[in-house]
């Protein structure tokens, strides 16, 4: 009894550590900084190509406020929240937006950031609440 206690402690210890997110960050990127608190991110880069993941906590009901810029190149933006990916918006090389999209309600919103080539001087912001 105790050795099959002990094995579900180190599963569970095991499986918190190396997380369970079907989205994972895979980028190369220049002049690249980025933040993530509990209801913003933003990402600020002069080269940037792959996909950056964002996890957000929704205190309630409401939509995403974006704002998004680019130089060159075309992004989606992706919204995933109770596990059904939606776009949120894209963007293209010339680009400056700012707005709200997609519904959400209280609970943990995944913000995925995915570019089709490299793409050249942008930002991205994102709030809830």
């Amino acid at each position: 009894m105790k050795k099959a206690f002990s094995l579900m402690i180190a599963i569970v210890m095991i499986l918190s550590l190396a997380g369970c997110s079907k989205y994972s960050p895979k980028y190369k990127a220049v002049g690249f900084v980025h933040s993530n608190d509990s209801s913003s991110a933003y990402m600020n880069f002069y080269s940037f190509e792959g996909r950056m993941v964002f996890r957000l906590n929704s205190p309630g009901e409401g939509a995403v406020k974006y704002s998004a810029k680019l130089e060159s190149g075309t992004a989606t933006v992706y919204y995933d929240y109770l596990g059904t990916k939606s776009e949120l918006v894209s963007v293209s090389g010339g680009d400056e937006l700012d707005s709200y999209g997609g519904y959400v309600d209280v609970g943990t919103v995944t913000i995925i950031v995915e570019t089709n080539g490299e793409c050249r001087n942008g930002e991205f912001r994102f709030n809830l609440g």
